[in-house]
């Protein structure tokens, strides 16, 4: 009978700490989520504290010399190359805040502190504010003689309406929600949608697309093509977001031309006639690099405005250090916290610099010449020469944006497998795209070329490309087919 034995073994097992995987995890941070991770930090760690602009820059705050000895060396290099000379280039906000500053206040539009009158209105009271759609139709009504039981079903549509401007509501729930005595009717509810509809902008308050572009029809001043136009709308909606023009002329029984004349007049309407109005939502890309060229060469450089300016407030670590004892834990854990925080700014920043600047030695004919000249480009090539692993160059490239004098561009943009050609050699994707672009960019708009037509076309030039891979680059170029562009021409 076999007893149980006990044994030890003894292996090594390739592992990240827990303050190395809290690196790793800010590392992949987009420079606005990056952000507000220091500043969540700085509300619950008393050891950390916003850098306050003077002679001391940013550059100076992630230099502290006390966090010299914060990682630990070989997880230094699992994570980024240690060479801190890098972090020399940080760039100071200063010289740009004052210059600003000066150029602001020293202006010929300068109103405040000019000292010219009592008047003290400061240039952002002068801007003007933007105004919503239910703002914009509720000042409408309110200059109408209407009573008070119109004014407010009127009322009660606008405040239903969506940012775009349409009602998608149903007028019994909306009747409902009016609660006046005596109940709404039906009728009551057409009227106030009526009212609404003639408001402007054209196309408000409609309940489908359709719906929305005949409130605009009033608008063509030809009788008989408004007369047309209508009947397109009501009858061919599908057929016209088709650009089946010829479709529709042999359904309604009209020539071609008119038609086609009545459907371009029918494009310039607007479907969306809410968006006019209000502050647009938009999605900005602040970029962690910015590249220029400086003496005929292209140089990288980091973008100071994304760079959180927070230091370790020297005063509070000096007298923890000096009355530690027992019982303070919880303290001595937010020291090492927020010595750790600011490594990881100097860090996040040391690697997505050096990144920036071995793809720009890669791929700087990109910039000179256009996407021709993109270089298959691969993340071993790039953690090879920065000395990183090549898991960490996809974290620095991901949410990371370059800004070029051709465009904002995410790192992981320079980056693509190679495509053979008939030379033996290979090319990028993105060359390839923009050798399609040109292709359709010359061809003749009456007689447009097909996908099957590019790809031979790519293959005379040594590419070789299959007829799906076109479709896929065109779809990404947003570009037509090839049956609608000859309809458009």
């Amino acid at each position: 009978m076999n007893a149980p034995i006990l044994r030890t073994d003894a292996r090594q097992i390739q592992g990240l700490t827990p303050r190395l995987q809290r690196a790793v995890r800010l590392l992949q941070l987009s420079s606005q989520d990056f952000v507000q991770e220091i500043r969540d930090s700085m509300v619950t760690n008393p050891f950390l504290e916003l850098e306050e602009a003077g002679p001391e820059s940013t550059a100076t705050a992630v230099h502290d010399p006390s966090l010299a000895e914060a990682l630990p060396i070989a997880e230094l290099n699992a994570l980024t190359p240690a060479n801190d000379a890098t972090m020399d280039t940080l760039p100071s906000a200063d010289a740009d805040m004052a210059f600003e500053r000066d150029s602001w206040q020293a202006g010929p539009g300068s109103i405040s502190g000019s000292g010219s009158g009592d008047s003290d209105i400061s240039a952002m009271e002068l801007v003007a504010a933007d105004v919503d759609l239910r703002q914009h139709l509720r000042s409408q009504i309110n200059m109408l003689p209407l009573g008070e039981r119109d004014h407010a079903l009127a009322c009660t549509i606008i405040e239903s309406l969506d940012d775009d401007g349409y009602l998608r509501t149903g007028l019994d729930e909306l009747a409902e929600l009016a609660a006046l005595s005596p109940a709404v009717d039906g009728c009551e509810m057409s009227t106030a949608l009526k009212l609404v509809q003639s408001l402007e902008p054209a196309g408000v308050a409609a309940r489908s697309v359709a719906e929305c572009l005949l409130l605009q029809l009033p608008q063509i001043e030809d009788a008989e093509e408004r007369a047309l136009a209508e009947r397109i709308v009501a009858q061919h909606l599908a057929q016209l977001a088709q650009r089946d023009i010829a479709g529709i002329a042999k359904a309604l029984g009209e020539t071609a031309a008119r038609v086609a004349a009545a459907c371009d007049r029918i494009r310039h309407l607007d479907p969306r006639p809410g968006w006019r109005y209000g502050a647009e939502n938009l999605n900005y890309v602040t970029p962690d690099v910015i590249v220029r060229k400086v003496r005929g060469t292209w140089a990288a450089a980091l973008n100071h405005a994304v760079i959180p300016r927070v230091k370790l407030n020297q005063m509070y670590a000096s007298l923890f250090q000096q009355h530690r004892g027992g019982g303070h834990g919880e303290m001595a854990a937010h020291l090492q916290d927020a010595r750790w925080t600011v490594r990881n700014v100097q860090q996040r920043f040391s690697t997505i610099l050096s990144v920036a600047q071995a793809i720009l030695r890669r791929q700087h004919r990109f910039l000179d010449v256009g996407p021709l000249a993109m270089k298959p480009l691969g993340l071993r090539e790039i953690a090879d020469e920065v000395g990183i692993h090549e898991s960490t160059v996809c974290r620095v490239t991901n949410n990371k944006y370059m800004a070029t004098p051709v465009g904002v561009f995410e790192l992981k943009y320079f980056f693509s497998r190679g495509m053979n050609t008939a030379s033996g050699g290979s090319t990028s994707p993105t060359a390839v795209r923009g050798v399609i672009q040109g292709i359709i960019e010359s061809e003749d708009p009456k007689m447009p070329l097909s996908d099957s037509q590019i790809a031979r076309l790519l293959l005379r030039q040594g590419l070789t490309v299959a007829r799906r891979t076109v479709t896929k680059y065109r779809q990404l170029l947003k570009v037509e087919p090839v049956e609608r562009r000859r309809r458009a021409a």
